[in-house]
């Protein structure tokens, strides 16, 4: 995957993940099955809870964002087509 598309790809689950964050998105997704983008379980889940994977889910896009930055190699998906 090229670096353009690996940063855009995380830019933009990095901002739904701060809109899920800080503005308002828990309480939008709260008790919908839109929330099964953040989890699977996730329709069950309060705002807070929603919040909390958030910022899990945050972390982990920031470090994975990170490694694959030096590393292209781990750009790839799990199917292996780079």
């Amino acid at each position: 995957m090229s670096l353009i598309w690996w940063v855009a790809i995380h830019a933009l689950e990095a901002l739904f993940l701060l809109w899920v964050l800080r503005w308002g998105g828990a309480e939008r997704l709260e008790g919908t099955f839109a929330s099964g983008l953040i989890s699977s379980f996730a329709p069950r889940w309060s705002a807070d809870g929603l919040r909390m994977a958030a910022l899990i889910l945050l972390v982990f896009c920031a470090i994975t964002f990170v490694v694959g930055l030096f590393m292209p190699s781990l750009r790839c998906w799990v199917g292996g087509a780079c």
